[in-house]
């Protein structure tokens, strides 16, 4: 997923005038506009925001995946350079203690702190912004990601939004008669864009300004007990309420891209406004839908709902992870794990497409399809995933779901199991030649153990189905001393359903499933006979042909 091996060779890659119509090349557009309308020489400066006040779930990878494959595209469209900022808001306060943290009772003391002064519940780090922030950039650089973190705390602690902070007391005023109209009557009261850290007590504090002073560049207020102070905006004196705060760094930084969540619609709208009083244009940028977990409720760090990246991973290669948040971000999705292996195969037949598209295209043949097949390989998911080059190693000859249903008919505990079949089905693949194949099965084995297993569920067939099963059974018999090809056992596996006249067909492929897979999919049945082997099919059949008449 790292932009160094892409940024030399994406450039020359499309056709003159031309580019792909997949959604980052939309982006890339909208950002090479927005650009050039600011006329600044600059690298494009593409930014992500975090709150570390939970542990960083999928959905946070997500958009870091999403706007690296948008700056990919930028590069690809315009040859320009460009950055990433991965910033985390680490200033702001804990609001409530997470669900899925150990020493909760002590977090409770720390409530209204900013989280870079709250303790870490897991006694690694300095503070719980840090331990969480950690976990952000890990797994970022665990998935080889270019960017820069940035820590809201060491931005305004080091001076480096202090012009910017000085501007937000000079129209103080008018962010506030945009924010007015959208909160409560009791919030109005006491709102201002200034959160003043208490000298006293540390907390940041939302309180009504006595005064706001441009020119000092300080805000004076009261606090609970009658205490007043004044109080500088510089320095990490004070922070900005959140959503002047996203106005406040796009107008300091220049950011030029930022993708945002559907629930956070109004909140861009209001910081876009805000962005344009102090002074410059708010950034371009995607609305992408939410993730929702098996219950379809909206992932929340704070709940724990949903998977980890940590929990994918365990399940299936990185790249799987990749073509789910590639595909149409748009759209809310589900995101739980009987999400994963459609992910991993959907990957492999895209990692296939764009290999054999990166091999013409790079003989250099001009040709008239020359131009199609460069605009197809920008468009596949896999250049994306990949940086803009398809590792030998990508693919895979046997899909995930495959693996899985070998692994459930064998009752595979270990890969060693898998592999037999495999070397007898191909003696030229092996972990060492095919690596992706060979955690593929690493990864099938441990997601059969946790779900297949658990949930596998044989019925009898019926009185049309028992027929078809005995035909298909000595049909295979012609085979067994021969090795058929997938597509040939396939064929045969079509025509028996036709000669039983299941209407529709694919009613025969859910009983081959159903009774003797023991669930309700599975793979090509063809691919599946080769892999497993014609006698090992056929003992399949009887087996479930003995359950049917003992039953």
């Amino acid at each position: 997923m790292s932009e160094n091996s892409a940024n030399s060779a994406v450039r020359s890659l499309l056709p003159a005038g031309s580019a792909p119509k997949a959604w980052p090349f939309e982006e890339a557009r909208k950002l090479a506009e927005h650009v050039a309308k600011k006329g600044d020489e600059r690298p494009a400066l593409l930014e992500t925001g975090y709150g570390p006040s939970g542990l960083p779930h999928i959905g946070t990878f997500g958009e870091v995946a999403r706007t690296s494959w948008v700056r990919q595209a930028y590069t690809a469209l315009t040859g320009r350079p460009s950055r990433l900022l991965a910033f985390s808001d680490d200033m702001d306060a804990l609001r409530k203690v997470p669900d899925n943290v150990p020493n909760r009772e002590m977090l409770e003391q720390f409530i209204g702190k900013p989280l870079t002064r709250v303790p870490d519940p897991f006694g690694k780090y300095d503070s719980f912004a840090a331990h969480n922030n950690a976990r952000l950039r890990s797994f970022l650089d665990g998935f080889g990601f270019e960017y820069e973190f940035a820590s809201s705390t060491e931005y305004y602690t080091s001076g480096r939004f202090d012009a910017a902070l000085k501007r937000v007391l000079e129209v103080h005023d008018e962010i506030v008669a945009v924010i007015l109209p959208t909160l409560g009557a009791e919030r109005r009261e006491t709102y201002s864009p200034v959160l003043p850290i208490h000298p006293e007590t540390g907390n940041v504090m939302q309180v009504r300004m006595d005064k706001v002073d441009p020119v000092a560049g300080t805000v004076s207020w009261t606090d609970e007990n009658g205490k007043r102070f004044e109080t500088p905006v510089t320095g990490g004196a004070a922070k900005m309420q959140w959503k002047a705060d996203w106005a406040m760094r796009w107008y300091a930084l220049g950011v030029d891209y930022e993708m945002s969540g559907k629930d956070l619609i109004d909140s861009v709208r209001l910081s876009g406004k805000i962005c344009r009083i102090l002074g410059s244009a708010p950034p371009a940028g995607l609305t992408y839908e939410l993730f929702l977990d098996e219950h379809g409720q909206k992932i929340s760090k704070s709940k724990g709902n949903g998977l980890s990246v940590e929990e994918w991973l365990r399940y299936a290669p990185p790249e799987s992870l990749g073509q789910f948040m590639f595909n149409q971000p748009q759209r809310a999705k589900r995101l739980f794990f009987d999400v994963i292996p459609k992910a991993a195969d959907e990957y492999l037949a895209h990692a296939d497409k764009a290999a054999a598209l990166q091999a013409r295209v790079s003989t250099g043949a001009e040709d008239a399809t020359l131009d199609a097949d460069r605009l197809a390989l920008c468009a596949n998911p896999a250049w994306f995933i990949h940086g803009g080059h398809i590792p030998d190693h990508a693919g895979s000859p046997l899909s995930f779901a495959m693996l899985l249903n070998l692994a459930s008919v064998a009752n595979a505990e270990t890969p060693d199991v898998l592999w037999g079949f495999i070397h007898r089905y191909d003696a030229n693949v092996s972990p060492e030649t095919h690596p992706m194949l060979a955690t593929l099965v690493e990864r099938a084995i441990t997601f059969y153990a946790d779900f297949v297993r658990p949930a596998k569920s044989y019925r009898l067939p019926d009185e049309k189905e028992h027929a078809a099963l005995v035909d298909l059974a000595n049909s295979l018999r012609m085979y067994e001393d021969e090795a058929p090809d997938a597509e040939t056992l396939q064929n045969l596996v079509f025509e028996i359903g036709k000669r039983h006249q299941f209407e529709p067909l694919r009613s025969w492929f859910t009983c081959l499933y159903e009774v003797l897979l023991g669930q309700s999919e599975g793979p090509r049945f063809g691919g599946f006979i080769a892999l497993y082997g014609v006698r090992g099919t056929i003992a399949l059949i009887e087996a479930a042909l003995v359950r049917s008449a003992e039953a």
